[in-house]
């Protein structure tokens, strides 16, 4: 299997080359050839999170562990699930912190993808797993290539807004220039863990007041309704 047809098109492009060219994606490429099982999310979704955000636009990551597992679940956003499968719980925690934080009432449906379009990557640390195999892709070589992926953030652009839940996407810091960078860290949004510290971390208002400081459009989390914070116009 070669990934290089599902690689994006825009400015992500020449990235994903070089990190072929130095065989990253080899042992990846190896393990999904040789899986008898489905893979979350199909392949040509694998790299949706890119697709939607360019390298230019990307101003906010949010990272997450792994992609959801059940069948046709995930869809290639970290956090986000495909209709019309229902809220999952992470995502229904994060909803409920945004509302607490804010005071922005949220929708009964996945609205990630508009946040991509804001300049969000929604960053797994896994691209893939197998179905009903939570994890089971975390060492099959996603790690040096989010690695890589982080790391080219932080080295070329300046004020970025790192977002880490959990023990995975914090285990990523060591790649991100804290001189330049705005790092956020809470434990990760599942069931599991949301109450040691992820309900009143207050991410979201934290996110929004550094874009805003930075003279940034803030981040519609709820693009269904107009948000009032929005000084600059539409992004």
């Amino acid at each position: 299997m070669n990934l290089q047809p599902y690689f994006p098109r825009n400015d992500w492009h020449n990235f994903f080359v070089l990190a072929q060219q130095q065989k990253i994606f080899k042992s990846i490429e190896a393990e999904l050839l040789a899986s008898k099982k489905r893979i979350c999310p199909p392949i040509e979704q694998v790299f949706f999170a890119f697709d939607l955000c360019s390298f230019s636009q990307t101003r906010v990551i949010i990272l997450g562990q792994d992609p959801y597992h059940g069948y046709q679940q995930a869809n290639g956003l970290a956090f986000s699930v495909s209709p019309p499968h229902r809220l999952p719980p992470s995502l229904k925690n994060i909803y409920k912190e945004i509302a607490a934080d804010t005071g922005i009432t949220m929708p009964q449906k996945d609205v990630l993808t508009e946040w991509a379009k804001q300049g969000i990557l929604l960053l797994n640390s896994a691209l893939s797993v197998l179905e009903n195999e939570p994890n089971s892709h975390a060492h099959i070589g996603w790690q040096p290539f989010t690695d890589a992926v982080i790391k080219h953030l932080s080295d070329k652009k300046q004020q970025l807004i790192f977002v880490l839940w959990g023990q995975f996407a914090q285990q990523k810091k060591i790649f991100i220039d804290t001189h330049k960078h705005f790092i956020l860290e809470a434990p990760h949004p599942s069931p599991f863990s949301a109450h040691k510290g992820f309900f009143g971390c207050k991410h979201f208002s934290q996110i929004n007041t550094h874009l805003q400081q930075h003279h940034q459009n803030p981040i519609q989390w709820n693009p269904l309704q107009q948000e009032p914070n929005l000084l600059f116009g539409n992004f």
